[in-house]
């Protein structure tokens, strides 16, 4: 009966606080805010009120404490929303209102931001918050933000669209913080992200990546990272776009000859950037990492074989003496970029190639840098190949090292030797299968060396019985020795040796005695004479100043000067790229008989597959077919009689 009375003289009360409402003129915002505070003063009001009428001798005998709280608290809540919020004008009215100081602050203004607290606060408490006030404002705030986005990414540019971007999403936060309920917030937000970075996603990394990537602007890489990363399909379009950045870069730095001198470099510096961003902007996302390798792989094998060559060549300036640009610690970092680079390219065979070329040149002139370099190179493609690819190689360094031990006995041998001559002879002897291919050719030594030739022939097979010697005089070098005006030391070839002595015998002589004297080919002492012409000091003149030819006067230089003791004459010509050629069509032919001999049938399109399947290097279709047309031709294999496309091994 009590509580029946109570709620009788409550529900009365709250009736009569309705008309003031109804009757509150709202035509402009400043009324709408007059009117909002009426409202949170009436609700204030009632929420004391109904404490008040609580009786207290209610509470302290027929009830607990809580429970008649609850009760009451109830009851209060049920007659407030029942008879002012429910009134559909009232309610309008307090919406609108509260929906208009939100736009006004997300404009810029300053708003009682405590009056909204209260406010929503309120419709929180009455149940009424989501249906009647949530699903309005997020409709509001996906319209604002739909067109503001549209609208800023025509004036903006990416950074500071995406700076305006952060910036909203740390305000909405800050509402949800302030005044809005906690249940807003991952609509809300994911209403912002949608309409300000999900619809725009192409637009922005089309207008603004490809920039801030060449720039290198680090800390709008990383803000565009994390903003992309909120949104569903971010992460994947950011993917798409750098690995297109990737390829279309490095492809301008592989396929343009003209850039052949700076690639290696250029392509180091370029992987240091890209890794640099991953790790700084990208938080070393492991899906940016393989991409990124993918990318690499994809374009340096664009241009065949160059990439390979150049970065032997470039290992090797790193490698050669005379590489003072950095420290042993240094040195060894640089090598280990390059091997990523060499992880990525598909011609390795094209690399061991060249690499094995200049690495017997450092090591028979004596022009390595450092023996712990070369090692720990040669560690280093060991484990990414190994040891099958590297076996030639340590093999190279096993001859020089046997070389070595057999001339401290040679030259105790010559101790003994009452004629040993002024010529001071180092012999390597090197094992045919460890070296690179040589074209033989004959070479006039002067009768000083060939007779040295011959002693150390006798004193080597007299210690080694049954082995053979083939002396290869166009890899080795000289040191000749020249009076100017002080004594200057030139390091030439051996058979620019010969060359450079018939100086000896006079100061001036014609081609054809040059060339008669020491060598017979024409076309290569051509060669061997024009490169001391051409050389920085000028061993000999010659007149006039134009190609070596018939009739044309070569005179000793004896006015050159320079400021090394030792000035270094030495050219090579490379046959290399022709000769992995070669190699490849050897291992291709290998491939096919071994597959064949081993299947005896094998229909055209599986012999191709089981080939790539096997072989370490890239090929193309045609070359497959001409080496499989070779092997019928040379009877190893046959077509079928009735399938062309079908092959029988022959035994």
């Amino acid at each position: 009966m009590l509580y029946k009375q109570l709620r009788q003289a409550c529900e009365d009360h709250v009736q009569a606080q309705i008309l003031p409402f109804r009757e509150y003129p709202f035509f402009d915002s400043l009324d709408s805010v007059v009117f909002l505070k009426k409202i949170n003063t009436c609700w204030q009001d009632h929420c004391r009120q109904m404490v008040s009428f609580l009786p207290s001798h209610v509470i302290e005998t027929k009830l607990s404490r809580l429970v008649s709280y609850c009760l009451y608290r109830d009851m209060g809540l049920e007659l407030f929303r029942t008879h002012i919020i429910s009134d559909k004008m009232v309610q309008s009215k307090t919406i609108d209102g509260i929906l208009l100081l939100i736009e006004r602050e997300r404009s810029g203004e300053a708003v009682d931001r405590s009056l909204l607290r209260s406010l929503l606060g309120m419709l929180s408490d009455l149940q009424v918050y989501k249906d009647s006030f949530e699903l309005k404002f997020l409709e509001e705030t996906n319209c604002l933000y739909a067109a503001e986005g549209q609208r800023l990414m025509q004036e903006r540019e990416v950074p500071e669209y995406l700076n305006h971007v952060s910036k909203r999403l740390e305000e909405e936060g800050d509402r949800v913080i302030t005044y809005l309920d906690h249940s807003t917030q991952k609509p809300l937000i994911a209403c912002v992200e949608k309409q300000l970075l999900g619809e725009h996603l192409t637009a922005i990394l089309q207008k603004g990546l490809d920039h801030l990537l060449d720039e290198n602007r680090v800390p709008d890489l990383a803000q565009m990272y994390q903003l992309f990363s909120r949104v569903r399909g971010g992460q994947q379009a950011l993917l798409q776009h750098w690995s297109e950045y990737i390829k279309t870069f490095g492809t301008a730095i592989v396929i343009n000859p003209e850039k052949d001198k700076d690639m290696v470099q250029d392509l180091l510096d370029f992987k240091d950037k890209v890794d640099h961003v991953i790790e700084v902007c990208f938080q070393k996302n492991e899906r940016f990492v393989n991409l990124m390798k993918e990318s690499f792989e994809t374009f340096i094998n664009k241009r065949p074989n160059k990439p390979a060559e150049l970065i032997a060549k470039h290992v090797d300036s790193k490698l050669r003496a005379g590489n003072k640009e950095a420290t042993d610690e240094e040195l060894e970092r640089t090598l280990d970029k390059i091997m990523i680079l060499f992880r990525f390219i598909h011609g390795k065979d094209v690399f061991e190639a060249f690499y094995k070329k200049d690495l017997a040149k450092r090591l028979l002139v004596g022009k390595s840098a450092s023996v712990d370099a070369e090692k720990s190179m040669l560690s280093k493609l060991k484990h990414e190949c190994g040891a099958a690819f590297t076996s030639k190689l340590e093999g190279m360094f096993k001859d020089m090292e046997l070389s070595k031990d057999i001339m401290v006995h040679f030259k105790q041998h010559m101790q003994n030797q009452s004629d040993s001559g002024p010529i001071d002879l180092t012999v390597n002897i090197l094992t045919m299968g460890y070296w690179p291919t040589y074209t033989p050719m004959e070479v006039h030594l002067t009768p000083e060396m060939i007779k040295l030739q011959e002693v150390f022939k006798a004193f080597y097979l007299g210690k080694h019985s049954g082995r053979k010697l083939q002396w290869q005089t166009t890899l080795g070098h000289a040191v000749l020795k020249a009076e100017f005006k002080e004594v200057k030391g030139f390091q030439v070839s051996s058979s620019r040796n010969g060359c450079s002595s018939v100086s000896n015998e006079g100061d001036g002589f014609s081609f054809e005695e040059i060339k008669w004297a020491r060598i017979e080919r024409d076309k290569e002492w051509r060669k061997r004479l024009q490169y001391p012409l051409a050389c920085r000091q000028r061993v000999r003149s010659k007149s006039p100043k134009e190609e070596v030819e018939d009739g044309r006067q070569v005179h000793f230089n004896g006015r050159i000067q320079a400021q090394m003791k030792e000035t270094v004459c030495i050219i090579s010509l490379s046959f290399t790229t022709e000769r992995v050629f070669q190699d490849r069509q050897y291992q291709i032919d290998a491939a096919i008989v071994r597959i064949m001999k081993m299947r005896k049938t094998l229909g055209h399109n599986l012999l191709v597959s089981e080939l790539y399947n096997q072989l370490k290097f890239p090929v193309k279709p045609g070359d497959l077919k001409k080496r499989i047309e070779s092997l019928i031709d040379r009877d190893y294999m046959e077509r079928d009689r009735d399938n062309p496309n079908q092959y029988h091994y022959v035994a």
